[in-house]
């Protein structure tokens, strides 16, 4: 009975939740920009390419 009371108490701590969301939180952002990875670059070296045209008229 020693083991079903450690374990209920287990489930019910919430210590550790906080912790298991913040991966679950940095997993799904992960797989976003691995799915989304080229579309990304694009942009990015699009807003790159804007700022160096820019800086060159200055």
């Amino acid at each position: 009975m020693g083991a079903l009371k450690n374990w209920k108490d287990f489930i019910r701590e919430e210590d550790g939740m906080g912790t298991v969301e913040v991966i679950l939180i940095i997993v799904v952002l992960v797989g976003l920009v691995l799915i989304f990875k080229e579309q990304i670059t694009k942009i990015v070296n699009s807003i790159f390419s804007k700022i160096t045209k820019q800086t060159e008229k200055v």
